[in-house]
């Protein structure tokens, strides 16, 4: 049983997108081919134990959490000015090198603030509407096909990289044991749209 090695789909990166803080469009496509090679490690060692792909047993607000902290630590190791936040769930994700002590952060302005979400189109819960650089990777986990042994591997289908404003989103109702978030609004995520990275051809 076999694992299929997943690669970064090269014609689909856009180099018109503007890009903060010195990134490379090059240090996207190392990131995502980083998360893709890990999945192959891992789930290649899974399956020789007879055990479910890591895709398979993470639920999916682990598995965009998982993500989340990959794409930050390696973003931070290919780019030439941001370092992984220290502060723990400080905000952004991302800073600027040497502009916070220790490079960590409570809530600062410098930095980029990255998510990931499996919903077509970047629309991701926050847990608060920041002015900020948004970083967006959606991706697709294919958890149907069967047998399962041939299901596809995780895939990125597109990212974006955006600056917004508070105005740019909208508050959610918070129930009863719920906790606050906030979404961009139809015209917050239409200009995290303007500015793409990446949008899969296949």
């Amino acid at each position: 049983m076999a694992v299929e090695r997943n690669t970064i789909d090269l014609a689909g990166f856009n180099h018109e997108a503007v890009l903060p803080y010195e990134l490379r469009v090059q240090d996207f496509q190392m990131a995502m081919q980083d998360i893709y090679d890990f999945y192959y490690d891992v789930n290649s060692f899974l399956l020789r134990k007879g055990l479910l792909r890591l895709d398979d047993m993470l639920r999916p607000a682990i598995m965009s959490g998982v993500l989340s902290d990959m794409l930050t630590a390696s973003l931070a190791r290919h780019s030439r000015a941001l370092a992984e936040n220290r502060y723990f769930n400080g905000h952004p994700d991302l800073v600027v090198q040497g502009v916070y002590p220790g490079n960590s952060v409570k809530a600062g302005t410098e930095g980029i603030e990255v998510k990931t979400t499996r919903k077509a189109g970047g629309a991701v819960d926050t847990h608060g509407a920041r002015n900020q650089w948004m970083c967006v990777f959606v991706y697709d986990v294919d958890n149907s096909t069967e047998p399962a042994c041939e299901r596809r591997p995780t895939t990125f289908t597109e990212v974006y990289l955006g600056s917004v404003t508070v105005d740019d989103f909208r508050r959610n109702q918070r129930g009863e044991l719920g906790t606050r978030t906030a979404t961009l609004h139809r015209d917050g995520v239409q200009k995290l749209r303007t500015n793409w990275i990446y949008r899969s051809q296949s």
